[in-house]
């Protein structure tokens, strides 16, 4: 599996130290990881705009300005389901932790095989959960499932996403979105990118999805799209 970890931490030191044992931890568990370190809540937030699509989270409790707490406390109001782990030197804010379902709390200096259990731990909850991602539209940051989502279509400058139950407006181009997903995915026209889950059938020159949805399909691409559609079922 490939997990996102962002390492929030006011002390460099402590950024480098923890960066390094969730590397080891990539290494001995075959998981990929890529690594995010920041020296503060407020960086954190200011990259989360543009990269919502972090997994883990190993957050400091004491930062200036913005704690570790209330940083967590800010991503569930705003709906991140992401796995948060505390790093502490004390004990008092632990009862803090439950409020935003915070896996574990670490005290100072952590020890690496006690982040490697917990980082364990946050691989098995995340490996149970419905393939999803996170994404910003219209000022808020939303978890879309992927099973909800229909298809997606490409305009000059955002790009629309019709799930089951609403439409999501997002300034995003379709190829990143596209990049984000599961292979259940697929491009059968270069504005449209669909979910393989919910095609009924497929003509020549269109594929139909489930509510009678008829999305274009590119010349060509026939043949492609139907071993696609075959392989996943």
């Amino acid at each position: 599996m490939q997990y996102k970890i962002a390492v929030v931490d006011d002390v460099a030191a402590d950024r480098e130290t923890i960066s390094d044992m969730v590397n080891r931890w990539a290494e001995t568990s075959g998981n990929r990881v890529t690594i995010s370190p920041f020296p503060s809540a407020e960086s954190f937030l200011f990259d989360l705009e543009d990269h919502p699509d972090y997994s883990i989270l190993l957050l400091d409790v004491e930062m200036r300005d913005l704690s570790g707490i209330d940083l967590a406390k800010r991503l569930r109001a705003d709906r991140s389901r992401a796995e948060i782990v505390f790093i502490t030197s004390h004990f008092e804010f632990i009862a803090e932790g439950y409020e935003v379902d915070a896996l574990h709390y670490l005290v100072k200096p952590v020890a690496q095989e006690k982040l490697f259990a917990v980082l364990d731990k946050a691989a098995e909850r995340l490996a149970v959960e419905p393939a999803s991602l996170v994404v910003s539209c219209e000022g808020e940051t939303v978890k879309l499932l992927e099973r909800d989502i229909l298809y997606a279509e490409a305009f000059a400058h955002y790009l629309e996403v019709h799930t089951r139950s609403r439409v999501y407006r997002l300034h995003e181009n379709i190829s990143t979105f596209a990049a984000k997903l599961s292979p259940d995915f697929y491009r059968p026209h270069r504005s449209y990118l669909i979910n393989l889950q919910v095609v009924e059938r497929i003509s020549r020159t269109s594929v139909w999805l489930e509510g009678g949805i008829a999305i274009p399909l590119a010349r060509g691409k026939y043949d492609d799209v139907n071993r696609r559609f075959i392989e996943r079922n």
